[in-house]
């Protein structure tokens, strides 16, 4: 009986896991064909792929490295008590922005998002365009929200992040989006996320001729 309930469970858990990863797989194509979407006559798709990719895995991984286990206004709360160290939204933000950053994407660039600034209901992202486009036309990638499984949607359409109009409607139960995004770039942060470009070759100098030397 004990090694039937325990199959039961293993079975389980491998089909919980599978079904993670099928969702992580459609959510990492999606992402990638938005990246496109931004400018489809501009935008590589390998570098679109490997974004899409990259802060997938990479927001999971920061989720196992933080000891993430459920709400991630609860795991907030036991970094307030000293429960945790890592996990708020700037952390994933900061760390996913860093795996980005490294692979010096040319098509597409990083910015650091942030909403409702210095509240309490503050949340950090970060936010992809293309190059050369507004802030408010990219895409918002956000690690925290939904404890390292990634959420991404255009900014724009980030109805749990805009400025109400009508709040009377809301509290009410109808349903009112504004299109006015509560998200703003942090240019100072925007700073730290773009790439370095690699160190100048120092120039060897030329060996003179004996005629040159001679003169």
């Amino acid at each position: 009986m004990k090694s039937i309930v325990v199959f039961a469970i293993t079975v389980g858990i491998l089909c919980a896991a599978q079904a993670v990863y099928a969702e992580d797989e459609k959510s990492i194509h999606d992402l990638k064909d938005a990246l496109i979407a931004l400018s489809p006559r501009t935008v590589d798709p390998n570098e679109a792929a490997l974004l899409s990719e990259t802060a997938h895995r990479t927001s999971r991984q920061c989720a196992r490295d933080y000891g993430v286990t459920g709400d991630p206004a609860v795991h907030n709360y036991l970094i307030h008590i000293g429960a945790r160290t890592r996990g708020i939204c700037a952390d994933y933000v900061n760390d996913i922005g860093a795996k980005l950053r490294d692979l010096r994407f040319k098509t597409l660039t990083l910015h650091w998002g942030t909403a409702w600034d210095k509240e309490s209901s503050e949340n950090n992202g970060l936010i992809v365009t293309a190059r050369n486009q507004p802030f408010a036309d990219g895409i918002v990638l956000d690690g925290w929200r939904r404890a390292g499984r990634l959420f991404w949607c255009a900014v724009r359409e980030d109805h749990e992040y805009e400025i109400e109009l009508y709040p009377a409607l809301n509290q009410l139960g109808k349903q009112s989006h504004s299109g006015i995004t509560a998200w703003k770039e942090d240019l100072q942060r925007t700073a730290l996320l773009q790439s370095t470009p690699p160190p100048a070759k120092p120039q060897q100098r030329k060996r003179k001729t004996s005629r040159q030397a001679q003169n």
